[in-house]
């Protein structure tokens, strides 16, 4: 019986590893006022952010896919499939709920993993990949739900924003709240990893935030997979896998650009990676 991988538009992957690697990707939904929006499917990326960052744009509010839409990826996959499910950190958003809900309704309860990744972003797309890549290989869903859930805590996702200005909008500025203030030119350095954004540094000026997301590359030893990324600033992006390069110069690197869900509270300016540490 062959696996199917599901998982929510929030793993910012590329259309290219979608098709290739046979990935279902459920949409969350984007509202600007009273306009609403399927992420990556009735919004581009570019037309999110050129929205965004209008003068006098309302700011955008974001939902999880409706329970319905899972069951229907769900049983798209057919009667000779099982299939995992994996989504972003049940800390931010109803997806994960969403989702096994939708297993439920579904009817294909004992065919259906649902797992909740503690990411979001590039950090949720490296597991994605991962699980997806087992598959194509022919695992079995046992093995693929154990790797993807072993690889969990070893997975991190950090960069520098632009501004603090649209977690905050959004509600998710947690353990980051710290960091609020409005010091000229000042570049908050965040991470994510366990369902949590944390604090990591300030530092004035766009340079000095990249040679910090230097440093920190080399903080997290041997890699076994790695992906950088932007909101709006790929040449930061550019930069960051130069960084990478200079540390794994073997390493195949992925690219990721984040749709209007994680742009929604990332906002423009904004440039970083996530990488699943090698097991020890």
């Amino acid at each position: 019986m062959s696996v199917r991988i599901v998982t929510d538009s929030t793993a910012d992957l590329p259309p290219e590893t979608v098709a290739e690697l046979g990935i279902t990707v459920v949409p969350l939904h984007v509202f600007f006022g009273e306009e609403a929006y399927e992420d990556g499917v009735t919004i581009t990326k570019d037309e999110f952010y050129t929205k965004l960052t209008a003068h006098g744009a309302p700011t955008p509010t974001t939902s999880a896919p409706s329970a319905g839409a899972f069951a229907a990826a769900f049983q798209s996959a057919g009667e000779a499939c099982e299939v995992v499910s994996i989504h972003l950190s049940s800390e931010l958003s109803a997806t994960h709920t969403s989702a096994l809900l939708g297993r439920e309704q579904s009817g294909l309860m004992e065919r259906v993993d649902v797992l909740d990744s503690g990411t979001v972003s590039a950090g949720l797309g490296l597991l994605v990949t991962q699980a997806a890549q087992m598959a194509l290989k022919g695992a079995a869903r046992t093995e693929i739900v154990q790797s993807v859930r072993e690889s969990i805590p070893r997975t991190w996702f950090f960069g520098a924003l632009g501004t603090l200005e649209y977690l905050r909008r959004g509600g998710r500025i947690g353990r980051a709240a710290a960091f609020l203030g409005s010091m000229l030119h000042v570049k908050p350095i965040i991470g994510f990893h366990d369902g949590a954004i944390y604090p990591i540094e300030r530092v004035r000026g766009r340079g000095r935030a990249l040679q910090r997301v230097r440093q920190l590359i080399a903080d997290y030893g041997t890699m076994a997979s790695v992906a950088v990324g932007h909101t709006t600033d790929e040449d930061g992006m550019i930069a960051v896998e130069g960084f990478v390069q200079e540390y794994a110069p073997d390493l195949p690197i992925a690219h990721f650009h984040c749709g209007a869900t994680i742009g929604t509270y990332l906002g423009p300016d904004a440039f970083g990676l996530a990488l699943i540490q090698a097991a020890a």
